[in-house]
């Protein structure tokens, strides 16, 4: 086995194992850090001008986006913030689309940085939920949005 395969391997088992031993709050963080991180390669791909490896990475961001982060939303039980979010992730597939057609770095920006705001806010609510025991007020209304929440 060489090292790269040996470091896919690791790679694999460290993300199975992750999401084995997530809570539903946390897989949610593993989405905006999966999202994330294929935008960070597709920027990197794009700069190098490898263009089917950025249209790959793309599409994986597009995906966790869509049918992950988007999917994942209750729309009946989250109200008017389940839809603020699968409105604002309808946008982001759409700017990747863009980014991907264009070759539009600054597309690629604007997403990232939604998807920062929205994961940091998503991570804080955690401890206060963690120290409380239950869910209450706005970390309450916020963990109703997402079906597995």
């Amino acid at each position: 086995m060489n090292t790269k395969a040996a470091i896919n391997a690791y790679n694999k088992v460290g993300v199975e194992s992750s999401v084995m031993g997530a809570d539903p709050h946390m897989l949610i963080s593993l989405l905006f850090q999966g999202a994330l991180l294929a935008i960070a390669h597709a920027k990197s791909e794009m700069s190098r001008k490898q263009t089917a490896a950025k249209g790959k990475s793309i599409s994986k961001a597009i995906s966790i986006i869509g049918e992950g982060l988007n999917a994942s939303l209750d729309k009946n039980v989250g109200g008017d913030l389940a839809l603020n979010l699968s409105s604002l992730y309808d946008y982001m597939v759409m700017r990747l689309v863009d980014a991907n057609l264009k070759n539009d770095v600054a597309a690629l920006d604007e997403v990232e940085r939604l998807l920062t705001e929205l994961a940091g806010a998503w991570d804080a609510i955690r401890p206060r939920i963690m120290q409380s025991g239950s869910q209450s007020g706005r970390a309450a209304n916020a963990q109703r949005a997402y079906t597995t929440a």
